[in-house]
C-alpha cells in the first residue's frame, strides 16, 4: 500500500487541476439552449465555427494579446536587466532593491490596482499636470493597462531570471575573456545562451499573467476593454461558448509553448 500512496496522490491532485480546464474544454462544444452555458444540451462546433461571433469580443481579444505581448517584451527585457545587476553588483540600495521587487508580488493585486487609479487620477491634477502630456496616464486606457502589467510583471520576471543566474557558473565567462572575448561578445556568446531558458519561462509566465489579469486592469482600464474585462461585463446577461473556445485556444497555445521550450532545451543539452 505505500509504495501506491505518492502516485495516488499525485494523480488525484493533478486531476484536481485538471479538473476546470477539462470542463472548459468539454463545454466548449456545448449548444446551451438559453444565454448561458452552464448546463450540457447536446454537441455543437458552431462555437468553433465562429469563436469571435460576438460584439465587442475581437477587439478585447486582440487588446489583450496586444497590450500581453508588449508588456511581456518590455517586463522581460528590464526584468532581465535587473536580476543581471541584483546578481553580479553589490551598489548603495540593494538590499532596497531587492524589497522592491517584491513588494508587487506581495501586494494584494485590489490595493495595486486602487493605488495605480490614484496614481493614474492624480496626474490630471496639478503640479503634475503641467509636466506630464496628456494621454500618458489620463485618461485610463491602453496606455494605462500596458504600464500597470509591466509593472506587476517586472516583479516575476527578475525572480524567474535571477534563479537561473544564481546556478550559472562564472568560470565559462572567465575563460571567454582569457580567450580573448571581450564583455560584450562574452554575454552575448557565453552569458545569454546559457539563461535563456529562464529568460524564456520568465516570458512565458509574464504573457499567462498579463492575458489573465483581472483585477488591476480593471482599476486602470477605463473604458478599454481586455479579454477577462469583457467576460465580466458580459456574465451579467450571458455566458456563449466561445468564452470557453477561446480559452481553451489560449490553453493549447500556452502549452505548446511550454513543450517547444522544453525540446529546444533538451536538443541543447545534447548538443552540449
Amino acid at each position: 500500500m505505500g509504495r501506491w500512496t505518492l502516485p495516488v496522490f499525485t494523480a488525484v491532485a493533478v486531476g484536481y487541476l485538471l479538473l476546470p480546464i477539462a470542463v472548459m474544454i468539454v463545454f466548449s462544444f456545448n449548444d446551451p439552449p438559453g444565454k448561458f452555458n452552464f448546463v450540457w444540451a447536446e454537441f455543437s462546433l458552431a462555437a468553433w465555427a465562429n469563436p469571435i461571433g460576438r460584439p465587442g469580443l475581437a477587439l478585447a481579444l486582440q487588446t489583450s494579446l496586444t497590450i500581453a505581448f508588449v508588456s511581456t517584451i518590455a517586463a522581460t527585457a528590464l526584468g532581465t536587466l535587473i536580476a543581471l545587476a541584483l546578481t553580479r553588483y553589490r551598489f548603495r540600495g540593494h538590499g532596497a532593491t531587492n524589497l522592491f521587487i517584491f513588494i508587487p508580488m506581495a501586494t494584494p493585486e485590489i490595493v495595486l490596482g486602487a493605488s495605480l487609479l490614484t496614481l493614474f487620477v492624480a496626474t490630471a491634477q496639478e503640479p503634475f499636470k503641467s509636466f506630464i502630456p496628456a494621454g500618458v496616464f489620463f485618461p485610463l486606457g491602453w496606455n494605462t493597462i500596458l504600464i500597470a502589467h509591466i509593472m506587476f510583471n517586472i516583479s516575476y520576471v527578475v525572480v524567474t531570471v535571477r534563479a537561473r543566474i544564481q546556478g550559472f557558473d562564472r568560470h565559462l565567462e572567465e575563460a571567454a575573456m582569457d580567450l580573448g572575448a571581450n564583455e560584450w561578445v562574452t554575454f552575448w556568446k557565453v552569458t545569454f545562451p546559457l539563461i535563456l531558458p529562464g529568460i524564456l519561462a520568465a516570458a512565458l509566465l509574464a504573457f499567462s499573467l498579463s492575458i489573465d489579469d483581472f483585477i488591476i486592469t480593471n482599476f486602470a482600464s477605463g473604458l478599454t476593454n481586455t479579454f477577462p474585462v469583457w467576460i465580466w461585463g458580459t456574465i451579467r446577461n450571458n455566458m456563449p461558448p466561445q468564452v470557453n473556445v477561446i480559452g481553451t485556444i489560449i490553453f493549447g497555445t500556452a502549452v505548446g509553448l511550454v513543450l517547444l521550450s522544453t525540446l529546444l532545451q533538451r536538443r541543447g543539452s545534447a548538443r552540449a
